[in-house]
């Protein structure tokens, strides 16, 4: 009889067990391959599945392009001597005469010690009326005013120099050896020449972003393209202000990884295959291989093509599908862009779920022993 009455305990304590186990699931990273394809559109969920083909990766693999527009590129070179709103010029006019026009009787120079360059970036002189002084040197301003008086005068000689006032500047801040204001100097007049004047960036080139701000307007570019198009080389305006940065783009790794965490980008451009790489490739005790999935919310141009649809509005949640197992589904993992956002996640095999099971039942028969000897 407490042979009987044992064996009853014990499969009654191991059938209370594995029901609560079967009531609460066993732990795991994340939902299962076929949770994910659940939440398909094509089964009333919210989310497009598409398995990865050449064809989405064409689609799909495009990456946000950084340049400058036509505002920066096209502008001129300037330089430190540049005169601005609000400087006080001093000139000096020498006439080949006895009584010029502007020397009084027995003095042959004159001299205009606080000329103050105006709101809109003029000068007045007498007989030579308005001159544009703003955006020119005072070398370009001597030339100009010795034109208009030359007709009226023999061989007026002008000298122009900036009594007060400041020069063409640019700050630079951020991931560089040399943080400061520094003068836009014949030298520096562009923004390679300018960044290498300031020591050079601080950070790796090819994960390096520059951002210059020109009033309202911002452009950016890569480090490198700097020295691949010549037209990203642009010529610096005063009050510019150049901002270097490191790459800020990133992605997240979830499930059956090396890792499970947000990873920054350590190249320009990042597939599927090197971001699993990244994070330490995939576990080999628990991951799924046909189940390696990239979440991501694309543009409705975008996802238009992927699908092959033109009745999409707004931003589509896309669920893209690698299956490594395949002959060429290496290559296609390979060539599948990550961008910044995406989550990366990769499902667990159900011979892992099955593992989790055995253990928690082996171990649910120790503790039902264990419960039955001490009744016994």
């Amino acid at each position: 009889m407490t042979f009987i009455r044992s064996r009853t305990l014990r499969a009654t304590a191991v059938f209370c067990i594995v029901a609560s186990l079967s009531a609460c699931g066993l732990p795991r990273s994340g939902p299962t391959k076929k949770e994910i394809f659940a939440g398909s559109v094509l089964q009333d969920g919210d989310s497009f599945v598409v398995t990865v083909t050449d064809r989405v990766n064409l689609a799909a693999g495009v990456t946000p392009s950084l340049g400058f527009s036509s505002s920066f590129t096209n502008a001129g070179t300037l330089g430190s001597d540049t005169i601005q709103a609000g400087d006080v010029l001093s000139l000096t006019i020498w006439e080949n005469v006895d009584d010029g026009l502007l020397a009084g009787q027995g003095a042959n120079a004159t001299v205009l010690s606080e000329v103050q360059v105006d709101g809109s970036g003029f000068i007045f002189v007498p007989y030579a009326g308005r001159v544009k002084a703003a955006g020119n040197s005072p070398e370009a301003i001597r030339r100009i005013i010795t034109e208009k008086l030359d007709t009226q005068t023999p061989d007026p000689q002008v000298m122009v120099t900036r009594a007060a006032g400041d020069g063409a500047t640019v700050s630079i801040t951020g991931k560089i050896n040399g943080q400061g204001v520094y003068p836009i100097e014949r030298p520096t007049r562009t923004l390679t020449a300018m960044l290498a004047g300031a020591g050079g960036v601080s950070v790796e080139p090819s994960l390096a972003q520059i951002k210059v701000i020109r009033g309202g307007e911002t452009g950016s570019v890569w480090f490198d393209d700097l020295f691949d198009d010549s037209r990203y080389d642009i010529a610096l305006r005063n009050g510019d202000r150049i901002l270097v940065e490191a790459d800020q783009r990133s992605f997240t790794a979830l499930g059956s990884t090396g890792t499970q965490s947000r990873v920054a980008f350590e190249t320009r451009t990042l597939s599927a295959l090197e971001a699993i790489a990244q994070v330490g490739g995939l576990q080999t005790n628990s991951a799924d291989p046909t189940g390696v999935f990239v979440l991501r919310n694309e543009t409705d141009q975008i996802a238009g093509q992927v699908l092959g649809r033109d009745d999409l509005e707004g931003t589509q949640r896309l669920i893209y599908v690698l299956n490594l197992t395949e002959p060429n589904g290496l290559f296609l993992a390979r060539d599948f862009v990550i961008r910044d956002g995406d989550t990366v996640y990769v499902t667990e095999a159900p011979y892992a779920q099955w593992t989790k099971t055995l253990s928690a039942i082996t171990g649910s028969v120790s503790v039902a022993d264990d419960i039955a000897s001490a009744v016994d």
